[in-house]
């Protein structure tokens, strides 16, 4: 069955075809390693795990490389401001080779909670400073830069289309920007290549520029030169890196070798908080560990996703992810369930449920169709070790650790089981303010709370 992604350098869904028949060579845009990820920074990171599982699970054999940006990223996507590294270095007084050491550190063991499958080479940028330096060399020598007292630029109007990938108008964005222009460019589009670094800057090394540092964009086409070649599969990252950030990375390689270097670049939306953006202005900031304070292990966030396609804005909220919660629960007890079934379902049935999912992961990553279809499995009133190993193999693609899933025997605190009585006492007094709190507190510390005849039942 053929595989359909929507590629944003065409703007439309095509048909995958890979340049190697049994490889699929991917790059990704990793993170930039100043500050704890925030939620909507994962949504990019399970996008990326889900298309991985997908394509494992149609068979290919994967060549991924994501970067860990630890040098050069700048405040602002363009080429104003300050480092973000250098940043975080004076906010928390620490050299920014340990600022990078540790938010790295955090940002992997996310992707383990959220159980992401990881890509087979993670590049940090400040280790492939060499191969920047001889990429930007022969991008000068092929005569598409010029070079400023402190900064060598990529001149954008070298190229035959710069805007490809976005599709807009350079001198309209002129017109409306909204900072006073760079004199020290030639054209507005214009980034910078490699920067002279002053005499303060932390992150500099010696190169053919004196001593300097690269400039961020530099880093993704560079490594995936080094690991993939001039031109590779796929590209993914989010919307917010298609204007200047993948413009600029394709500007680059055109420069380098004439190509640009990915056949099909897929880009997750935004996910939203409560319908408005992630500002720590608006407490808004959550991390995965936030979310676990509040009662939510990770794949309860993972399976949250799921209810969106990677190319449509998601809304975050609690009542969502209470839903979620819920959902992940019914989801292993039905997979227990078929565990200890002993009732027989049809080959034609199997059949028909795997073609149905695959249908469904293989129309560019349609997750809503394939989960429903998972709950159909889930919910089908036959017990069957059939559809047990079904859920398995589905598990593939999910990621939500059925395998090793085993129900827990309800054994509770003393600190909560106090918490129940004081509740029942409530509730026989009718105190339906005081249960509503201890209801609310039991939640937070992360039980599912239900009302009976017997009194209040609880369960992690």
């Amino acid at each position: 069955m053929s595989i359909k992604f929507y590629n944003t350098l065409t703007r439309k869904k095509e048909e995958f075809k890979t340049i190697d028949e049994k490889e699929v060579k991917i790059y990704s845009c990793g993170p930039t390693v100043y500050n704890f990820a925030h939620i909507g920074n994962l949504r990019a990171y399970l996008f990326m795990d889900n298309l991985r599982r997908v394509l494992k699970y149609n068979g290919y054999k994967l060549k991924h490389v994501m970067n860990i940006t630890d040098v050069g990223h700048l405040v602002s996507d363009a080429d104003e401001g300050e480092d973000k590294m250098i940043k975080a270095s004076k906010r928390e007084n620490k050299d920014p080779f340990q600022i990078a050491d540790f938010y790295t550190e955090k940002f992997l063991k996310d992707m383990d909670l959220l159980n992401i499958d990881r890509p087979e080479i993670i590049a940090r940028a400040t280790e492939h400073i060499k191969i920047m330096e001889d990429y930007v060399k022969k991008i000068i020598d092929n005569g598409f830069t010029y070079q400023t007292e402190n900064t060598i630029y990529f001149d954008t109007s070298k190229i035959d289309k710069y805007g490809i990938l976005s599709n807009r108008n350079v001198e309209e964005q002129k017109a409306g920007a909204r900072i006073e222009f760079d004199k020290n460019k030639k054209n507005i589009s214009d980034f910078a290549l490699w920067i002279k670094a002053p005499e303060n800057h932390l992150m500099k090394w010696d190169s053919f520029f004196g001593k300097s540092y690269p400039g961020w964009h530099l880093e993704c086409s560079a490594m995936s030169y080094k690991y993939l070649g001039e031109q590779f599969d796929i590209h993914t990252g989010g919307i917010d890196h298609i204007p200047i950030h993948h413009e600029n990375e394709i500007a680059q390689s055109k420069g380098f070798s004439g190509k640009i270097p990915a056949n099909y670049w897929m880009h997750v939306e935004f996910l939203q908080i409560n319908g408005t953006k992630i500002s720590k202005s608006l407490n808004n900031f959550y991390t995965l560990e936030d979310l676990q304070k509040k009662g939510y292990e990770p794949l309860v966030y993972k399976l949250f996703n799921y209810t969106s396609n990677y190319r449509a804005q998601i809304n975050f909220t609690f009542e969502a992810m209470n839903s979620a919660k819920i959902a992940l629960n019914r989801l292993r007890e039905g997979y227990l369930k078929h565990s200890e079934g002993t009732e027989d379902i049809s080959d034609e049935l199997i059949k028909d449920y795997e073609n149905r999912f695959l249908e469904a992961i293989n129309d560019d990553l349609n997750m809503t169709v394939a989960m429903s279809v998972v709950w159909e499995v889930v919910k089908n009133p036959k017990k069957s070790k059939k559809l047990q190993k079904l859920l398995l193999k589905f598990d593939e693609v999910l990621g939500l650790d059925l395998a090793n899933y085993k129900k827990e025997e309800n054994i509770l605190p003393e600190e909560i089981i106090n918490l129940i009585n004081k509740r029942n006492e409530a509730r026989i007094n009718k105190n339906w303010k005081e249960s509503d709190k201890i209801r609310d507190i039991l939640i937070e510390k992360g039980y599912n709370v239900k009302d009976s005849e017997k009194g209040t039942i609880v369960e992690k």
